[in-house]
């Protein structure tokens, strides 16, 4: 009915069992050792030495199972922690560089005798064919079409368009827009034209005049719309030819529009006021 592999596994489980009574009896009796203890020790120790090992395994394992869970628990309220940390800390920066910027326009508008309204860049054009940017500031403010906007760099551009809480801006970097100018050094005077590389041409100046690379141009304020005195860029290039009465000569713009963030308006125009302090 049974194989002999299952009668002698039985038999083995049942001589195992009862060696393991065997030696709990002899022990509580407190009898001395003898040879049936020997032969129940040496059948029996091994087992129990397996056992204890693995119950002491398992505990290990549950208990490591645990320390891991906790870990990665306190693993993970350290990142968050150290993300808004991060954040924190990026925004003490932002706030830090727009002081330092609204703090030199404020010491710009100290400079000059007109009336100045800061403005924040809340937009660009995306068109590559024109060269605009968007203010937060309107008609509400006092703003009105044709003023000019500055920077404590330099010339941005004039208002062209406005609305009540908004107006658009089209910068001198821009193919349509012209700024009366001359070069600070000689006074030698053109018309600065906006062109695609983000460059300024100063067009229409004589042959005749002395014109060198390294030379700051300014506004010239007979437009009737910047300021005089403004700063507009520096002169990159010079090209006279043998014939025709104008020369060639390349600005590169003070301003970078590509970092516009903060500007001031000009609210009063220039034909009140064209001096500086």
């Amino acid at each position: 009915m049974f194989s002999k592999k299952t009668l002698i596994a039985v038999g083995l489980v049942a001589l195992i069992a009862a060696n393991i009574i065997a030696l709990s009896v002899n022990n509580k009796r407190n009898f001395p050792s003898n040879g049936t203890g020997r032969i129940v020790i040496f059948f029996v120790a091994p087992f129990q030495d397996l056992f204890t090992r693995s119950i002491r395994f398992a505990g290990d394992v549950w208990n490591h199972y645990f320390f891991l869970a906790s870990a990665a628990k306190e693993n993970d309220r350290l990142k968050k922690a150290l993300t808004h940390a991060f954040e924190q800390n990026n925004k003490y920066k932002e706030i830090e560089l727009a002081n330092s910027r609204l703090r030199n326009l404020l010491n710009f508008k100290e400079t000059v005798s007109q009336t100045l309204l800061a403005a924040e860049v809340v937009g660009k054009d995306p068109s590559s064919w024109f060269k605009s940017i968007i203010i937060d500031r309107g008609t509400d403010d006092g703003i009105k079409k044709g003023f000019p906007v500055v920077v404590s760099e330099g010339i941005v551009g004039q208002v062209i368009d406005v609305s009540s809480n908004y107006s658009k801006v089209l910068l001198i970097i821009d193919k349509n827009s012209a700024v009366d100018a001359l070069v600070q050094r000689t006074r030698a005077r053109g018309i600065i034209k906006g062109d695609l590389a983000d460059r300024c041409h100063f067009k229409y100046v004589l042959r005749k005049n002395d014109i060198k690379v390294g030379d700051t141009v300014i506004s010239s304020g007979l437009d009737g719309v910047y300021p005089k005195g403004f700063r507009i860029g520096q002169v990159s290039g010079v090209a006279r030819f043998n014939s025709g009465i104008f020369q060639e000569v390349s600005v590169i713009p003070y301003v970078d529009f590509e970092k516009l963030e903060e500007v001031l308006v000009v609210l009063n125009p220039p034909k009140h006021d064209f001096g500086i302090k």
